[in-house]
């Protein structure tokens, strides 16, 4: 039987977890960064908002990728199970552009706790000057109908800013502002905020790795 803290880790993880390829936060929301914790190059940040009680979290790092790829990477929504931890499903529903999509995602939860689902619009741009790119990935609503015992999530908002430090090397910060919805108390859902997004940035680079996104080249993204 799993404790207490097991429960609330893998509660925070799986609702944090999916919500890294697409949701986040509005950064002018979020007053002073924290440094929570450091490791493998990770940085993860939290902050208090000004209008709500569940804390933003903000990650970055250093990875040794093109932009392209990155973006490839987190543009792949179907393959998200393969790396995402605590995804059940991920499919995209509707592809507008090369740069721009729709996809619907479902999140395991441990019990007691039900499911979480969402539905996100993936945004991509660059600065024609910096080559800086931006990914922006809020909750949309309707588009894929209510489901019976899944809790849909429909406050999140969130952003990419990927820079190019290098020769196929980027400076990554993704930050995070999720309501999870339901009866899921602040308190847990904070508890534990750190833990997930340093999994996750791990996982990250290891499935850039992979064959298909080697040496990848995007219309719309300049390297």
């Amino acid at each position: 039987m799993k404790t207490t803290r097991q429960i609330i880790n893998l509660v925070n993880k799986a609702l944090f977890i999916p919500l890294l390829i697409a949701l986040g936060l509005h950064t002018a929301s979020a007053q002073n960064w924290k440094l929570s914790t450091e490791k493998d190059g990770i940085k993860v940040y939290t902050s208090m908002m000004t209008d709500s009680k569940i804390k933003a979290i903000k990650v970055e790092c250093d990875i040794n990728a093109t932009p392209a790829q990155l973006v490839a990477l987190v543009m792949d929504v179907n393959t998200a199970p393969d790396w995402v931890y605590h995804v059940k499903s991920a499919k995209l529903v509707k592809q507008l552009s090369p740069a721009e999509l729709y996809y619907y995602s479902e999140v395991s939860l441990p019990w007691p706790a039900q499911n979480r689902d969402f539905v996100a619009h993936l945004i991509v741009s660059q600065d024609q000057d910096t080559k800086v790119v931006t990914i922006d990935g809020p909750a949309v609503p309707g588009l894929v109908p209510i489901k019976k015992g899944i809790v849909r999530i429909d406050n999140s908002i969130g952003k990419w800013i990927i820079t190019p430090t290098g020769s196929n090397q980027v400076h990554v910060e993704y930050s995070i502002h999720v309501d999870p919805g339901g009866s899921l108390p602040a308190w847990l859902v904070n508890m534990f905020a750190t833990d997930a997004p340093l999994q996750i940035f791990r996982n990250l680079k290891t499935q850039l790795q992979k064959q298909v996104y080697k040496n990848t080249t995007l219309a719309f993204v300049a390297n």
